[in-house]
């Protein structure tokens, strides 16, 4: 007789957990920093105090009403049901033609992945494809998730520090002395979250470049915030440079930051074939279908009216321009003027060692970020949380006058380090 081993449900307390219970891959990984910060100035914001949260990437406009209406038709017409897992049809079409008429690339609804957020895209092709000991170049500073992900799927990440000297762009060589026989992903975020810093056409061919001379590096370019460039920037993404590249490259975006959909939670990439069909399997999996209004919305958002991104865009062009001038008035604060997005990341290296005028000892950006927080009720993200320090990122989707009030209370508190 086989041996039965359920015994109906663990009678478990949480708080009685052990470490040994737990599994080893949690080690390995923390929490997102960027959502911390968010969730403590709600907390603190819930509390009474006076807090401004520049710590959300989340823009603060509204999701554009024709995109709104798509998704009530749907909930109207029962598309409330199942789907493919890796997306529908529609929308698998309307990414094909977005991809065609911005960044000439052509992809068949085949080699399309539509997944829950951008994140779960990127996170499906590292589990697809890391073995114990592959190796991911990760360009810092970086988006939090990154490093945490590849260690989540057995790899190892490399960070290649690209600092303020370069305006946070790594250099060709820096890439080339990075790649090693064990290298399987290249991950390439322009423009970049933390730091808006986006590559030049020329500055992304002299990467590609050196990519064309090492096979077996793929390609992981997350295009998130390519809608939000500035000053007549030019975006470019790598299969479009080099078309030598398509073959070993994963292009991914998503509706989040352009169409303010960010709590729709819809991303999607193009590549080949075998890997979407690698990652539709961890989907189906895991997560399986994204939501299906959810989907339907996106159809609209990618083949509807887009004049309003180029509104947009010149929001947060005038923002960017009024943090930039103000931090930088601000004593012992550097604030490059990146090229995209919707951050700035300062450099605070003349701060470090100093103390508050609350006697917060400012020993490093973490301590920078938290006296900040508690002394004036601005929230943002330490440098080290990106992998770059000492700085601390702001994201400014937010209001003018939420901005302008954040960076007087920051020059304010500044002025008072001693």
């Amino acid at each position: 007789m086989a041996m039965v081993l359920w015994h109906g449900p663990a009678k478990i307390k949480p708080e009685s957990l052990s470490m040994a219970f737990l599994s080893d891959t949690l080690a390995r990984v923390k929490p997102s920093a960027t959502i911390a910060v968010t969730n403590k100035a709600r907390e603190l914001k819930a509390a009474g105090r006076d807090i401004i949260g520049l710590g959300a990437g989340e823009p603060d406009f509204d999701t554009p009403q024709n995109i709104k209406d798509a998704a009530k038709r749907a909930i109207d017409e029962g598309k409330t049901k199942y789907t493919a897992v890796d997306g529908i049809p529609e929308l698998k079409e309307a990414i094909c033609a977005k991809f065609k008429r911005e960044n000439g690339l052509s992809y068949t609804p085949a080699q399309v992945s539509v997944g829950t957020g951008g994140k779960q895209i990127l996170y499906n092709a590292l589990m697809a494809t890391l073995n114990p000991g592959d190796e991911v170049i990760v360009p810092a500073p970086y988006w939090v998730s990154y490093p945490d992900m590849v260690m989540l799927a057995g790899g190892t990440p490399v960070a290649v520090a690209a600092g303020i000297e370069t305006n946070f762009k790594i250099t060709p060589a820096q890439l080339e002395a990075a790649i090693t026989p064990k290298t399987k992903w290249f991950i390439f975020n322009s423009p970049s979250n933390p730091t808006g810093a986006a590559y030049t056409r020329a500055e992304l061919k002299a990467l590609t470049d050196v990519l064309l001379r090492h096979p077996h590096v793929w390609i992981m370019s997350d295009d998130m915030y390519e809608h939000l460039v500035f000053d007549d920037f030019e975006f470019t993404t790598p299969a479009q440079i080099e078309p030598a590249l398509y073959d070993r490259t994963l292009t991914c975006n998503g509706v989040s930051k352009a169409y303010a959909m960010t709590g729709w939670r819809i991303g999607y990439a193009a590549g080949p074939v075998a890997l979407i069909k690698a990652m539709g399997t961890i989907q189906s999996q895991s997560t399986s279908n994204p939501c299906s209004i959810a989907q339907y919305a996106a159809v609209e958002a990618l083949n509807g009216p887009q004049d309003f991104l180029a509104e947009n865009k010149k929001v947060f062009q005038r923002r960017r321009d009024l943090v930039v001038s103000m931090l930088n008035q601000a004593k012992g604060i550097n604030c490059p003027r990146p090229e995209g997005a919707f951050y700035v990341y300062p450099d605070i290296s003349a701060c470090i060692g100093k103390t508050s005028t609350g006697g917060a000892q400012i020993t490093d950006d973490e301590a920078f970020a938290t006296a900040l927080l508690e002394e004036t009720g601005v929230a943002v993200v330490f440098g080290a949380a990106f992998g770059l320090s000492p700085n601390f990122r702001v994201s400014y989707a937010t209001s003018d006058a939420a901005l302008e009030e954040a960076c007087k209370r920051i020059q304010s508190f500044c002025a008072g380090l001693r």
